[in-house]
């Protein structure tokens, strides 16, 4: 048995159990909550975008975390690289980073008379990439080798990344000063776009309480990883275990259709988008005790996964249309499978 099976009966039992290496062997969803409650110490009252950046992790996808400056975006990605026993680096984008300083450089080593190469900042297990869209678009295009095969060519050598490998972007909205809106081929590699919004009165009075003592690094600093990077292979390795029944697949790719058929998109969902929901959704059924894929999964996730996938029409933009509309109509217009849960 390899050490990331899942043990059990799946279909009988309705759980994904997770065998890790010398650990203790809990269930996909005890630990999918584990990390949850520990991100959720430091980032109150946002069940739902912690929710969203811990499935990017275990669906071996990325997460752009999109909102204003403030609300949090950066202390979610410390705070989830924190519940993870794996190593952490930031990269702080600026108009003037360079590619070598996200994947690395050789350097002349005079002793040994040959080029040596050292890794930038993007060889970590979770990287956090702040303010993405204040880097200039040379820059940036040094992520999509690594976001999409997990590896870095350079000088013609390839050199692997780290497993897991998770890159949590932030970016503040286009209008603002200094920054450039991202590529749709940089947006295709983001498995999901999600927005943290200001916190409910409730939540906003817990964190005055709770920051008016302690500073940010110290409130980080008062918790710790609460899963190995071996359990978190464990649980990526689960995932694919989980049943997508072919009516299931069809829908996604009926949706997918209408997609590109919409009169209001110039660019409808790719082979990739439809691929994405598919893995994202067998994620969040795993999260919730299930061993297959239900409708109402790709129905919670296909606005984080596709709404920064599709392409308004110009038209469609000067009725004021957005992508979230868009998929919402999509959602109403595609039948549900028959005989499926949703």
């Amino acid at each position: 048995m390899s050490p990331y099976d899942v043990v059990g009966d799946r279909r009988n039992r309705g759980e994904l159990f997770v065998t890790a290496a010398e650990t203790t062997t809990r269930t996909y969803a005890e630990l999918f909550d584990a990390i949850r409650l520990n991100v959720g110490q430091v980032v109150r009252g946002k069940d739902e975008a912690i929710r969203l950046s811990i499935l990017c992790l275990v669906a071996e996808g990325h997460c752009l975390v999109e909102d204003a400056p403030g609300v949090g975006k950066t202390t979610l990605a410390k705070a989830l690289a924190r519940s993870v026993d794996g190593t952490f680096g930031r990269i702080q984008f600026t108009p003037d980073l360079l590619p070598a300083d996200v994947v690395g450089t050789s350097i002349w080593n005079r002793t040994s008379g040959s080029f040596e190469f050292r890794r930038g900042a993007i060889f970590h297990s979770i990287v956090l990439a702040d303010e993405i869209n204040r880097a200039s678009p040379k820059t940036q295009s040094a992520l999509l080798e690594a976001m999409a095969e997990r590896q870095v060519t350079v000088d013609g050598t390839t050199h692997d990344l780290e497993r897991p490998f998770l890159v949590v972007a932030t970016q503040n909205p286009l209008d603002h000063e200094g920054t450039y809106p991202l590529p749709e081929s940089q947006l295709d590699r983001f498995l999901m776009r999600i927005s943290i919004g200001y916190p409910a009165p409730e939540a906003e009075l817990e964190l005055l309480t709770s920051h008016g003592i302690n500073d940010d690094a110290e409130i980080l600093a008062s918790i710790g990883p609460v899963v190995s990077t071996t359990e978190v292979q464990g649980m990526i390795h689960a995932v694919h275990r989980v049943h997508v029944d072919p009516a299931i697949r069809r829908y996604l790719v009926e949706l997918a259709t209408a997609s590109r058929r919409h009169p209001s998109l110039a660019l409808g969902a790719s082979p990739r988008a439809v691929l994405s929901l598919q893995r994202a959704a067998q994620a969040h059924a795993a999260a919730g005790g299930r061993t297959f894929v239900t409708p109402d999964d790709i129905k919670y996730l296909a606005g984080p996964v596709l709404t920064h996938r599709l392409v308004i029409s110009p038209e469609a933009m000067l009725k004021g249309t957005d992508a979230g509309v868009v998929v919402r109509e999509l959602l109403e217009r595609v039948p549900v499978p028959p005989g499926s849960v949703g």
